[in-house]
């Protein structure tokens, strides 16, 4: 199993490719801040902006992102502000997306409303893949390690700690269907940094939604939980996260049985400590350690 980080994007080599390949002339603007993989900005000939990504180039990867441009097309019928997919490039050894680039910048503070606002937007996504059965449901990869993250064998290698929270994890997962339940559109990434807001604070644009899928809508509030945890960068704003965060643990009790709960906090639990050991250090690794003890004990 390969345990390295995942690579981030060499934005002028797929631009080059583009060229090559279909004669896209699109021009690199910079990188985007954010982000685990990386995006850059870049414009059309005719100064329209977009925002390119890439990924790998298997079979499977080239039907996820097909059937992505149709699902965020559904999110904007249902009001989502989700980007359209202006170009999708099939190269020789990826698969390059540039998307519209939406208006707004990434929210400067999370503070309650934006969080409120944000649950909103989940509810849109209600039922919204009812008509749609091929879409597959989200795993949760409790009992077996995802595409490139979700890894079992990072926990499993890396100290006494981690090695219980895997053995929970795995515990979990025998009891609990192994993937998403419903037919709501799950974004599976949703938290600040992958929200754009203007200048009132008011919702803009939701992107990097690249794991999109079937599901319960409800998983996105336990990914949006786990935002809560990082730390600010004063007072003013450490303070703003834990009151946002006391809000979105009651709508969590509230809306979710606490056995599905636990299922979806063991999977943010797991997917965040992975990460973190291969891509980040410990500081990171306690962090996450701590918050997965918050609700599994």
């Amino acid at each position: 199993m390969d345990l390295a980080p995942v690579p981030r994007l060499e934005p002028a080599e797929v631009l080059a490719q583009l060229r090559e390949h279909l004669g896209a002339d699109l021009q690199l603007l910079g990188p985007l801040p954010g982000g685990q993989v990386g995006a850059a900005l870049v414009a059309w000939p005719d100064g329209r902006r977009g925002v390119l990504k890439a990924g790998g180039a298997s079979p499977e990867a080239w039907q996820q992102v097909e059937r992505t441009a149709g699902l965020l097309a559904l999110a904007r019928g249902r009001g989502i502000p989700a980007p359209e997919y202006a170009l999708v490039a099939r190269l020789p050894d990826r698969i390059a997306v540039v998307q519209e680039l939406l208006p707004g910048a990434p929210p400067a503070q999370v503070e309650v409303p934006l969080v409120e606002e944000m649950t909103g937007l989940t509810e849109r996504a209600a039922g919204l893949l009812s008509a749609c059965p091929d879409v597959p449901a989200v795993p949760l990869y409790l009992l077996r390690s995802g595409p490139g993250f979700c890894l079992h064998q990072p926990l499993a290698q890396y100290d006494g700690r981690t090695r219980m929270l895997l053995d929970l994890v795995r515990r979990i997962g025998t009891e609990h269907p192994t993937t998403l339940a419903g037919d709501d559109l799950v974004h599976t990434d949703f938290h600040p940094g992958n929200v754009l807001v203007d200048r009132t604070g008011a919702i803009t644009g939701v992107v990097d939604w690249d794991g999109v899928g079937r599901g319960d809508r409800r998983f996105d509030l336990v990914t949006l939980r786990f935002d809560m945890a990082l730390p600010g960068t004063d007072q003013r704003e450490r303070s703003a996260r834990r009151a946002a965060a006391q809000w979105l643990d009651a709508r969590l009790d509230d809306v979710l049985e606490p056995a599905l709960l636990r299922a979806y906090w063991a999977h943010m639990s797991l997917r965040l400590v992975d990460w973190s050991i291969r891509h980040h250090g410990p500081d990171d690794v306690d962090r996450w350690l701590t918050v997965a003890a918050t609700r599994l004990g």
